[in-house]
């Protein structure tokens, strides 16, 4: 095939694909455009996850109608003036490509004005058509609207997730914006609704309580550290206020926020000893470095950083949140007086008064099979009644290898069953079962409860308001940023406010399905047991028993296996016998 020069049209895209990859990337860009003018106050409204428009205002030093132009050529910037000041990277954003990457793939449209200028200069520009600056009467700063994303790219359409995942992740990245820059006031609208509001008074404590609530908030502890060339700075939550996953830890280096898992390891390696076991500490921080030992430029949208002495780093980050948990502790042998142990997860398994010998009811299961009966437990949604390959036989429990498989003997060899996502499968049918009767198993609360979300979290909530009803949660709106909470499923056992926490964690994990279908995936993830936990013998043979009455026992709800099949035929064939 013959080489040839792609035209600039094409190239634009393939270079807007490099950094837009979904709405939640026009606002990080934007977002940091406007802290790089100096803003003090950044609103950001979005509808429809961000998909149907995009606006961000600022009050920072606006663009010169001279230069607006200018600012959608490729590579335009006025934060770097020679390849020297690529050592030393003072700013959020540098490579000049945001605004003529948004504008390759959406309409656009900037109104700015410099607080010096009588008037605001306007230019609307898109994918196929560059319109003419016009003069407006704006207030000082810019305002930058993005509508219809990927409009021109039905491909990259299909690629996005939910309006509410969308939605989700543009709250997790204001959020993370206004921890870095306690000093600015953010607002978040989505689809007309504020999600989040800091006020900017540039205590960092504040912002969190604004994100994470006020109880978060008040409970963090102050981080500080200074390992020479590299300071540590911000809040770290004690040891008993943790979370199901790791999205709580923010981490910046400079004030830009970076994705880094071997950061993250380090401040979770500060809480060894101290927290529960597959739990997850709250921390936001700040690390101070030289410009010039780090390289910002090793990601095509700077969410990734090179340091130049990364085990330094690793060190500093780890002694200085170690350093603060023991200083607050009253116990510094490991354990904080405040820690709770780890509670035992109750299966919800009832075993019935009698249950029939192995043999027995493998022959009831055969009769019912050849029958065309259906199966004891609930079909999933979408499932009719289960066809004898999908059906287990009669399964006999022989213990329990490394606290998370069963392992089982059946007439067709050896099971060996993953307890959770088989207890997940077994909850998941049992939830879609009192969904379709509409008989959710529901736990009233004696008072309602509270509860400040986090602007993620409340995006979810509105998104799946209909759905969560179906499953027994009765919710409602309660002041800003606060919702009340007047039953949930009875599967959230324990603390009401940690279970629905955790459950909200869990929750925001699932992505796509039926809306109905999500909210049940979540509830039998968040309630099924865990890998790691010990079973009794009627507790796995019950929930072996639950299996194998499921409609579909061979996967969980995800899809994922729920045992692994070692044939009679195999075995022998191991052992030389064949």
């Amino acid at each position: 095939m013959p080489i040839r020069i792609l035209t600039p049209d094409v190239a634009a895209r393939i270079a807007a694909g490099e950094v837009i990859e979904r709405p939640a990337s026009i606002v990080k860009e934007l977002v940091e455009n406007a802290l790089d003018a100096g803003a003090s106050r950044i609103t950001v409204e979005v509808t429809g996850g961000g998909v149907e428009s995009i606006r961000v205002t600022d009050d920072g030093c606006g663009i010169e109608a001279a230069e607006l132009a200018t600012a959608f050529e490729r590579h335009a910037t006025s934060k770097l003036v020679d390849d020297e000041d690529l050592l030393r990277v003072l700013t959020l954003g540098f490579r000049g490509e945001a605004l003529p990457s948004i504008a390759a793939v959406a309409a656009v449209e900037v109104i700015s004005r410099p607080p010096a200028s009588e008037a605001a200069a306007a230019l609307t520009i898109g994918p196929e058509r560059a319109g003419e600056i016009a003069s407006r009467g704006a207030p000082a700063g810019t305002t930058v609207t993005v509508r219809g994303l990927f409009e021109r790219q039905p491909a990259r359409r299909e690629f996005l997730r939910t309006p509410a995942s969308e939605g989700g992740a543009i709250a997790r990245a204001v959020s993370h914006y206004a921890l870095a820059y306690p000093e600015v006031r953010f607002q978040l609208i989505a689809d007309g609704r504020q999600s989040l509001h800091t006020p900017g008074s540039g205590d960092r404590r504040d912002a969190v309580a604004a994100v994470y609530g006020l109880d978060v908030g008040s409970a963090m502890l102050e981080v500080t550290g200074d390992a020479g060339p590299i300071a540590v700075s911000g809040l770290a939550g004690p040891p008993q206020l943790s979370r199901s996953s790791r999205s709580y830890i923010s981490i910046f280096v400079n004030r830009r926020w970076i994705l880094s898992r071997r950061l993250t390891f380090a401040v979770e390696g500060a809480y060894e000893g101290m927290m529960m076991v597959r739990r997850h500490p709250i921390a936001v921080l700040d690390l101070r470095v030289e410009p010039g030992a780090v390289d910002v430029n090793v990601h095509p949208t700077k969410a990734e950083v090179r340091f130049r002495d990364e085990s330094a780093v690793f060190s500093a980050v780890q002694k200085a949140v170690r350093a603060a948990l023991v200083t607050a502790s009253p116990v510094t042998t490991g354990v904080g007086a405040a820690v709770r142990p780890e509670a035992s997860v109750p299966l919800s398994l009832e075993a019935p008064a009698w249950t029939p010998p192995l043999w027995e009811r493998g022959v009831q299961r055969q009769d019912e099979r050849e029958r065309g009966a259906p199966a004891v437990g609930v079909a999933a949604a979408g499932d009719t009644r289960p066809t004898p390959a999908a059906a287990l036989p009669a399964l006999r429990v022989i213990g329990q290898l490394a606290s998370v498989y069963i392992i089982a003997e059946g007439p067709e060899g050896m099971y060996l069953i993953d307890q959770h996502a088989a207890h997940e499968r077994v909850l998941y049918e049992r939830f879609c079962a009192e969904r379709a009767s509409r008989r959710p198993d529901v736990q009233g609360l004696l008072e309602p409860l509270a509860l400040e979300l986090t602007p993620g979290q409340r995006a979810l909530v509105e998104a799946e308001g209909e759905a969560l009803t179906d499953h027994g949660f009765e919710v409602e709106p309660f002041g800003d940023g606060a919702y009340l909470w007047r039953s949930v499923p009875a599967s959230l056992a324990g603390d009401p406010r940690e279970g629905l926490v955790r459950f909200l964690d869990v929750m925001a994990e699932e992505d796509g399905g039926e809306r109905r279908d999500r909210v049940a995936m979540s509830l039998a993830c968040h309630g099924a047991i865990r890998a790691g936990k010990t079973l009794t013998s009627e507790e796995m043979r019950e929930l072996v028993r639950q299996l194998e009455e499921s409609a579909t026992p061979h996967t969980c709800p995800h899809g994922r296996p729920t045992m692994v099949h070692v044939s009679a035929e195999m075995l022998a064939r191991g052992f030389g016998r064949r």
